[in-house]
């Protein structure tokens, strides 16, 4: 029987907003990988690669050229019956590297009912049926948009930013009457007293009339620069006056005049250190702005936009669909644990090297950082009841199921099927790989309701 085991070859994709020619950590990695039809070329932008049996860009096994999709549904064993039966003999996960040169579009992912009913109406723009939780592990310093600010800070703006004032008009107003003294009320009438303020307002913005969007811009621009520190009231303790002037100066070289100049109002603006995760739900509003970052998914491509993007945009669906929960960054970013199913060795116990665990409330998927940080250093990961896959960012090291020994370089990928016993030894003295696997075992019962 063949050793589950698997160098993939995985494709890339080139998106506007990627990052150019060998600047892109995702073009690296697939070049790492020969493959016929691929090259780097230096002045196209690459901005994600995939890794998974996503039918839009499917990874291949290197030495046969067959599709990881294939190779799952031949042999059921490699993700397990459970696993195989549940998703539908396709991987659960989608598993990602992105390299972000400028703003994603603001959007959303539906949750599987509307996902299901957005296929239906228009196969072209929502390509799946499927929902779409996402987690986002920086893997070079990050900054994005993600979620609704508590609503005090959208109240300031408000306040503070006449351009936005106007353009939202009577609901910003209401919006404020709305929800004054009860800002941070956790009573159900109160918070959903407060979501409905915020839907009307953020939805007044979204259909605000594209010219008067573009007025409003320059004015905003142009305050942005005179103003600098002072700018927004001197901003907030969370984002401060000349980081957001900053902000909207950048956002403005990259779409001039668009709607997300002033949707970042409404969101957290976040920023990621190497290492650290947050973890979006489906129906959860953001936009990334720049950073390379490991991404892992449930498998679907579906996307709702409506700013920084030339691609189709859907407002009327996004402003419909979001759950307008209001929260500071801080309650979605994720806290990473030891991973318990893993085996040092004392050379990497000595070198403080670790395996982290990212395990957001959903079955699809969970991931494992693991840094070591000698030459010699090792980690044997116990067998799991489900498919894994491995990419290495940095260092170098070998990668071991049974008899079977295979090199590991940065952009290196591999599939390791259920049931296999997994040892990655290092051969540098920073060999860094992140694993995404589902195991069905224990999330049944504590998965997020989506």
């Amino acid at each position: 029987m063949q050793v589950p085991l698997i160098r993939l070859q995985c494709g890339v994709n080139s998106y506007d907003w990627g990052k150019v020619g060998k600047d892109s950590a995702a073009a690296q990695f697939a070049a790492a990988t020969p493959a016929d039809d691929f090259s780097i070329q230096e002045d196209k932008p690459y901005a994600e690669l995939w890794m998974g049996t996503h039918p839009s860009n499917p990874s291949k096994d290197v030495t046969t050229k067959r599709t990881l999709l294939d190779l799952v549904q031949d042999n059921q064993a490699l993700m397990s019956i459970d696993i195989g039966e549940k998703f539908g003999q396709k991987l659960p996960f989608l598993f990602k590297v992105l390299s972000i040169g400028k703003a994603l579009s603001i959007q959303a992912h539906p949750n599987k009912k509307l996902a299901e009913k957005l296929h239906a109406r228009d196969s072209k723009n929502y390509p799946d049926d499927n929902h779409k939780p996402e987690m986002t592990i920086a893997i070079t310093p990050f900054d994005g948009l993600c979620g609704f600010r508590p609503l005090a800070e959208i109240s300031h703006f408000f306040s503070t930013i006449p351009t936005l004032k106007s353009l939202v008009g009577e609901e910003g107003q209401a919006f404020q009457s709305a929800i004054q003294g009860q800002e941070t009320s956790d009573k159900p009438e109160a918070e959903a007293k407060n979501k409905k303020a915020l839907q009307a307002a953020f939805g007044a913005l979204m259909n605000a009339k594209k010219e008067v969007v573009e007025q409003a811009s320059k004015e905003l621009i142009e305050s942005a620069k005179t103003e600098g520190a002072d700018f927004a009231g001197g901003g907030l303790e969370s984002t401060s006056g000349k980081e957001l002037a900053d902000l909207v100066i950048r956002l403005d070289k990259q779409f001039p005049g668009d709607i997300g100049l002033f949707v970042l109002f409404f969101l957290n603006y976040v920023k990621l250190e190497v290492g650290e995760a947050m973890f979006l739900k489906a129906d959860d509003i953001h936009a990334y702005l720049s950073g390379d970052i490991i991404e892992c998914m449930a498998a679907s491509d579906n996307v709702v936009r409506a700013g920084f993007t030339p691609k189709f945009k859907d407002v009327d669906t996004l402003v419909d669909m979001l759950t307008y929960s209001y929260a500071p960054i801080e309650e979605q970013k994720m806290e990473p644990v030891d991973y318990p199913y893993v085996t040092l060795n004392s050379t990497a116990y000595s070198s403080a090297s670790a395996a982290i665990l990212y395990d957001p409330p959903i079955e699809e998927f969970s991931v494992v950082k693991t840094d070591l940080k000698k030459n010699g250093a090792k980690a044997t990961f116990e067998a799991i009841a489900g498919p894994s896959i491995f990419i290495c960012t940095t260092g170098s090291g070998k990668i071991s199921v049974g008899p079977k020994v295979e090199e590991v370089k940065p952009g290196y990928v591999y599939f390791v099927g259920s049931t296999a016993e997994v040892v990655l030894e290092s051969e540098s003295d920073d060999f860094t790989t992140f694993k995404a696997f589902c195991e069905l075992h224990g999330k049944e019962d504590s998965k997020e309701k989506l």
